[in-house]
């Protein structure tokens, strides 16, 4: 297990620790650790504002990248689903309370499966570091109270997703070439994050 990796800049303080799996490999051919950084900021931005929270000060979250097994256990012991899935977040608290002025607003814990993550790149024909940065998006939006439990919640949080995508310069994840490169269609539930 590495150090922590932390980055405060713009106030909010991101937080990512490799567990198990050999994540070093993984995503030095993605721009490394530093997309994932971008990707968690840039949500953590987008998100606040969304929700009017933006003027409430720094957000804090942490982000560990493991195996599959290690996911499916934390999948099975929280949620009930024994077997792996590509991220889950863990928020601290449901409603935060007040807090002292300035002090961080400490969101909780996104973890996501390597395995899982580069199979489902594959599948979907996108670069691993593409389908990364998006599951990390997701799952700091999932922090901020994002959902995608109806037609509603899922056209506000996918919106949110390709427009913190789009300035990381990563293709809306949620359409894909089909045929033609420039015949984009709907994509299909692979592109989907799979978790809960």
């Amino acid at each position: 297990m590495s150090a922590p990796a932390t980055a405060a800049s713009g106030n909010h303080g991101i937080d990512i620790e490799i567990g198990a799996g050999d994540w070093e490999a993984a995503v030095a051919g993605s721009a490394g650790l530093d997309l994932i950084e971008r990707a968690a900021r840039l949500a953590l931005t987008s998100g606040l504002a969304a929700t009017g929270g933006g003027g409430e000060g720094p957000a804090e979250v942490s982000i560990l990248l493991t195996d599959d097994a290690e996911v499916r256990t934390l999948n099975r012991d929280y949620r009930g689903v024994d077997k792996p899935t590509n991220v889950l977040s863990f928020a601290l608290e449901d409603t935060p309370g007040p807090r002292p002025p300035g002090a961080p607003l400490v969101l909780g814990d996104i973890v996501v499966a390597l395995e899982t993550c580069r199979r489902e790149a594959d599948d979907s024909g996108r670069p691993f570091g593409h389908h990364l940065a998006h599951l990390v998006v997701h799952g700091v939006l999932h922090l901020l109270g994002f959902d995608h439990s109806d037609d509603t919640d899922a056209d506000r949080m996918e919106s949110l997703e390709t427009a913190v995508l789009g300035r990381l310069g990563i293709p809306d994840p949620y359409r894909q070439p089909l045929g033609d490169a420039g015949d984009p269609t709907a994509a299909s539930s692979a592109n989907e994050p799979n978790h809960g």
